[in-house]
């Protein structure tokens, strides 16, 4: 009766396990290498923040910043925020003007200006958040004069 049991030869057993392995190990590059493009497009962007103004012009305050990007990367600003609390910022998106009006900072040293009426009070700290399309933030604060 045992003699009746037949099974794969090893030979084909092997080959099987080979085209498995393969096929493994080309799903897992497939995967490494789509999550590494994304990754590396993401930290391509290093915003940083060149200069802070609070400003009257007649009897509208203004606040304008100048972002600066040191990294190989575009970044595109997406939202804005400010408030006197970190936690507790209001989105001030849609009231921004930005220059270059593509809202794109270029790489390797581009800058980009946003500005934006707010009724400041000197003295007061004020907390800012820039989110770019990536989904990196840059937060920061800044004591209006």
């Amino acid at each position: 009766m045992l003699k009746a049991k037949k099974g794969i030869s090893p030979i084909l057993a092997t080959l099987l396990l080979i085209v498995i392995a393969v096929a493994a190990v080309i799903v897992t590059y497939a995967w490494v290498m789509t999550f590494t493009v994304t990754q590396t497009g993401q930290a391509g962007a290093i915003i940083s923040e060149a200069n802070t103004r609070f400003y009257n012009i007649s009897s509208t305050k203004y606040v304008g910043v100048t972002l600066m990007n040191s990294g190989t990367a575009d970044a595109k600003i997406t939202k804005v925020y400010i408030g006197t609390s970190s936690a507790n910022l209001e989105d001030i998106t849609n009231s921004v003007s930005y220059t270059p009006t593509t809202k794109i900072v270029a790489a390797n040293g581009g800058s980009i200006n946003a500005t934006w009426s707010y009724p400041w009070a000197s003295g007061q700290r004020y907390y800012l958040k820039f989110i770019t399309e990536a989904g990196q933030q840059y937060p920061y604060d800044r004591v209006a004069p």
